[in-house]
């Protein structure tokens, strides 16, 4: 797998050692014929043993190769992005050639997140490439993954939340989306603060949102209901089972009162189970209805019943449509590929006896872009009923 460009070695991959490695050490691959294939970060307590940094020909990776690979990954960042948006992806992990590791930018400030320990020996090396001195950033925030977050602080003295560099803050960082403005909890909030990976998506609902009325379901702080306001929707319900999403949903509306659109939407928020909402409120239909759940397939053992789930899903949401209604049906589970998914949904189109028009399928955006299987994970398409 390293030889075609996989950036993972797994542990049941690997034949033999030399020795018994440390967390954070560089791993050198070698086939079974003893040729040089690739170096990485090696992580003793995870199945992915080793991250893959580089294969083909042989390189030295130190510093200067990390600082490299980073301001690389920044500037491909700051060529898609003008001022009207000042949040999105700056390191996207595996795909940018920094397995494990993720950096947003939110604003000033930057949040780091890591989800494997091989990373941690080497953040105070790697430092000076986080160095604020100068520039427009005032604050870079480390983030943990959940499994690694005990590990990192007993042995190494690192916790989610944690100021690497910079001062110390309290309350939401505002950053710009086009143009919009939102709220981002870089030390508590889910991900790094935000799903910086829904702008794209975000922006077509608001050119779709001028006179209609939104359902956005799984709702969480109604970046989408934010986004059809702006495109002149006449009202959005923002729908989340969380009290703590929906009143960051408030809050984001109450951020770009300024725009007269924003400030004539009618803005409702319920907080109920989508799933039972859906059937109860038979009698409530809309222009635009968002499907966005969180993954409903964590692993491969949960494939069959987020089929199940989401088949239900859709086809509640397309009975809440008007006629010559327009469906945005997303998913971020992995284990559920993009083809299955808008079959799925297609499937789901045909069953309800609606006649029926694809508009167009999306992915990734462009700073958030997937380069190996595993890393696909966003898709969504839109309907018309």
């Amino acid at each position: 797998m390293a030889r075609s460009g996989h950036p993972w070695i797994f542990a049941d991959s690997v034949k033999k050692q030399n020795r018994a490695g440390e967390t954070g050490e560089l791993a050198v691959i070698y086939d079974r014929r003893d040729r040089f294939l690739a170096v990485g970060l090696f992580d003793p307590d995870s199945p992915i043993r080793v991250r893959i940094l580089h294969a083909g020909q042989r390189q030295l990776i130190d510093n200067a190769w990390f600082q490299g690979k980073m301001a690389s990954a920044f500037a491909r960042r700051e060529s898609v992005f003008d001022a009207s948006t000042t949040g999105y992806r700056c390191i996207n992990g595996e795909s940018d050639g920094l397995p494990g590791l993720v950096v947003d930018r939110y604003d000033d400030a930057l949040v780091l997140k890591i989800y494997t320990t091989a990373w941690l020996p080497r953040l105070r090396e790697l430092a000076p490439n986080f160095d604020i001195r100068g520039s427009k950033f005032g604050t870079v925030v480390l983030r943990l993954s959940r499994n690694i977050q005990k590990l990192a602080e007993d042995r190494f003295g690192f916790h989610d939340g944690q100021v690497l560099f910079g001062q110390q803050r309290e309350g939401p960082v505002i950053f710009l989306e086009n143009g919009l403005r939102f709220e981002s909890d870089p030390w508590r909030g889910q991900k790094t603060g935000f799903f910086l990976d829904q702008r794209d998506n975000r922006h077509a609902v608001r050119q779709l949102g001028a006179g209609r009325s939104l359902l956005n379901l799984f709702s969480f702080s109604g970046g989408f209901s934010v986004a059809a306001a702006a495109g002149g929707a006449s009202s959005a319900v923002s729908l989340d089972i969380s009290e703590h999403a929906l009143a960051a949903a408030r809050r984001n509306f109450a951020l770009n009162l300024a725009d007269a659109n924003v400030k004539l939407c009618q803005h409702e928020t319920v907080r109920a189970d989508a799933f039972e909402w859906l059937q109860q409120s038979v009698d409530r239909e809309f222009d635009i209805v968002v499907v966005d759940p969180p993954s409903l397939a964590r692993r491969e053992s949960e494939r069959s019943q987020a089929f199940e789930a989401y088949g239900r899903l859709i086809a509640a949401a397309i009975r809440r449509l008007q006629p010559g209604g327009l469906l945005v049906a997303c998913s971020c589970s992995a284990h559920v590929k993009k083809q299955e998914f808008f079959d799925l949904v297609r499937e789901s189109a045909r069953k309800s006896g609606r006649p029926w028009e694809e508009l167009e399928t999306t992915g990734h955006a462009p700073d958030h872009a997937a380069t190996f299987a595993e890393g696909e994970y966003l898709k969504a398409i839109y309907m018309r009923l």
